[in-house]
């Protein structure tokens, strides 16, 4: 085939997809604030959701972040979105389980962190509510999910949030309207690499 011909042929397929593509965006009518869940064992859940902070802050919209597992204070992004004037954020955290081992104190500390998420999905005056590590509340038992769902529902219309952290139940998938589980294909730590600022904090 002469590359005339492959060019043509592009430009047909091209021009196909295209329609298709337009006639998608035409049908997608509905705007509402939208539930997000990126789950998965891969590296790059909370980071995905602080890319679209980072978008949402951008385009002036207000936002929020609760963090349930972190502890620390000091991360290269909350050192970087505490420079934004329309953001709030905490770290409510007690570590990672394995460092505590103390479960009725990763508990406590995941229902203070729910009663602070509870306030911003109740204010419509926040575009954007980030609830990172959540997942493990549920996996541990820390929350009633049935009962968190009933906030998450219940939010203003146009509120968007994102959940992040493995094993996301089903339940909160079902009710998600975007959902993306990151694999994991290789990670330089299984090599003995250490966490490097930057790159994992």
């Amino acid at each position: 085939m002469s590359d005339d011909a492959k060019d043509a042929r592009h430009q047909d397929r091209m021009l196909r997809k295209k329609a298709v593509i337009d006639q998608k965006i035409a049908d997608a009518k509905t705007r509402r604030g939208v539930l997000l869940v990126n789950t998965g064992i891969g590296k790059g859940k909370s980071s995905a959701a602080f890319g679209v902070l980072a978008r949402a802050l951008g385009n002036g919209l207000s936002a929020a972040v609760v963090q349930f597992v972190k502890n620390r204070s000091g991360t290269g992004e909350e050192a970087f979105f505490r420079r934004a004037s329309d953001i709030r954020w905490h770290v409510m955290g007690e570590g990672f389980t394995w460092e505590t081992q103390d479960r009725e104190r990763d508990a406590a500390a995941a229902r203070k962190a729910w009663d602070q998420a509870r306030v911003y999905l109740a204010d419509a005056s926040i575009d954007l509510v980030v609830l990172d590590e959540l997942t493990y509340a549920f996996k541990y038992g820390w929350l009633d999910l049935d009962a968190a769902l009933a906030d998450l529902a219940a939010r203003p219309p146009m509120q968007h949030v994102i959940v992040t952290g493995r094993a996301a139940p089903q339940a909160l998938i079902d009710a998600a309207d975007t959902v993306t589980d990151m694999d994991l294909v290789k990670h330089a730590f299984k090599a003995g690499v250490a966490a490097m600022p930057g790159m994992e904090f």
